[in-house]
């Protein structure tokens, strides 16, 4: 009996919430929004990734079939033959994403946005304004996510980032769970090391060896052990899962680019020549117009193209000094292009890697370089970005690269629901920012 009253909880700390972060993640995102623009595929088993010939994204009800992500859609049609694919329609998914971010952002400013479905946001020192506590403030949170979006979110609360990402990942989906600091041992005492967002099966492995077989397991080592053991990463894991925050929320656009690349996967695979460069420009293209879009130039560029049986060949080439123009990089990137194509090959992706980006404006001409021709390259570049930010974009493009616009009758190049019902006086390339809902009215007629 005397053993039972000595014996206490093995806390990790006493206080509740000296810090208040909150996870955002939206189950099963892609489906989610296709069943918010259309009310009649809520609760059915749905699939995204038409054009691709594999499952993107499955709703719940799919999952619960059997359906994975990754998963070839004539296998998950023979597993669930009422399945209805669609093809991605990543316009609404990112219009969807952007409502999401602005909701969060009027209960507080500090939000970072994780990922196009994921979000953290600082809670700390709110209980005031709301007159409410930090759980029930998360809980508004999600009640106006799934009033003002029709889509279901889970919620986690905690103390650091680490712990609120695995909070809400305990219980989705339309999950809410709030972990406080003296609540850590009791919710962390069975919780799988793999359930922790850097530590992967090879880590698990590591610390099994070592007799750590949970995460409290982890975290009741002394932090040395952490750092020995696992370095730099290991010992920032054992601070935020002990409620110690280590990585700070990035509320800040990202304006820093190391590099910026693009990929492109053909519809069909091909093997026909002047088709995979037309491809492999557009993705040059496409680079190009983020980079004068953050207003960066680069000197590198690396041309890969992607086999059907997902072996590649790649090569890298260089100017001579910084641009952004896209008519300097396309000598270059045709020179690269018959380097990597292969004759007689079927290829299934391409790609352009842009690197040693700097700021535009950055000067590394040398003597010999004609600045006449540089300037007027460089003018007509932004000519096109503006012609392309009115008409769409891609409408002004090179000729190398005009071939991608004549698709084939195959089922890969089906087009999204938003891009065949079209507003007055839109185009394919360009569309009001709305998702262009499927309404019943009274009559239960659909419009």
């Amino acid at each position: 009996m005397s053993a039972n009253i000595n014996k206490t909880p093995d806390f990790v700390m006493l206080s509740s919430y000296p810090i208040a972060i909150a996870h955002i993640d939206c189950d099963a995102f892609f489906t989610s929004c296709e069943s918010a623009r259309d009310p009649k595929l809520k609760n059915l088993p749905i699939v995204t990734g038409k054009e691709r010939g594999i499952v993107s994204c499955p709703s719940y009800e799919a999952k619960a079939r059997g359906i994975k992500r990754g998963m070839r859609l004539t296998e998950a049609g023979k597993i669930c033959p009422e399945l209805i694919v669609l093809p991605s329609d990543y316009e609404l998914y990112s219009i969807y994403s952007s409502r999401m971010f602005t909701i969060i952002r009027r209960f507080t400013p500090d939000v970072e946005e994780y990922s196009i479905d994921e979000a953290f946001c600082d809670l700390t020192g709110l209980r005031r304004l709301y007159r409410a506590s930090y759980p029930a403030i998360a809980r508004r949170i999600k009640e106006a996510m799934e009033e003002d979006l029709g889509i279901t979110v889970s919620v986690g609360v905690s103390l650091s980032k680490t712990l609120a990402k695995l909070a809400s990942k305990t219980d989705k989906p339309d999950g809410f769970t709030c972990i406080p600091g003296y609540k850590l041992h009791e919710f962390l005492k069975d919780m799988p090391l793999e359930k922790v967002c850097g530590f992967g099966p090879n880590t698990a492995a590591l610390l099994n060896k070592s007799g750590v077989r949970t995460v409290l397991d982890y975290i009741k080592k002394p932090q040395d052990f952490a750092q020995k053991l696992l370095g730099k990463i290991g010992r920032e894991l054992w601070c935020e899962l002990r409620g110690m925050p280590v990585y700070r929320l990035v509320t800040e656009a990202k304006e820093r680019y190391l590099t910026i690349s693009k990929t492109k996967t053909f519809s069909p695979a091909s093997d026909n020549k002047e088709f995979v460069k037309g491809q492999l420009m557009r993705n040059m293209e496409s680079a190009f117009i983020k980079l004068r879009r953050h207003n960066l130039s680069a000197r590198n560029l690396t041309a890969y193209l992607r086999r059907t049986d997902f072996s590649h060949c790649a090569m890298e080439g260089r100017l001579t000094r910084h641009s952004s123009s896209t008519l300097d990089f396309t000598q270059l990137c045709s020179r690269l292009f018959e380097h990597v194509f292969e004759d007689g090959a079927a290829y299934r992706s391409s790609g352009v890697i842009l690197s040693d980006i700097m700021d535009e404006g950055a000067d590394s001409r040398d003597l010999f370089e004609d600045p006449v021709r540089i300037e007027n390259l460089k003018n007509i570049s932004i000519a096109i970005d503006k012609v392309n930010s009115y008409y769409g974009k891609h409408t002004l493009h090179l000729a190398s690269s005009n071939i991608v616009n004549e698709k084939g009758n195959h089922p890969r190049n089906c087009l999204a629901w938003r891009k065949q019902n079209l507003l007055k006086g839109e185009s394919f390339r360009q569309r009001l920012n709305i998702p262009l809902l499927k309404m019943r009215n009274l009559g239960n007629q659909g419009t």
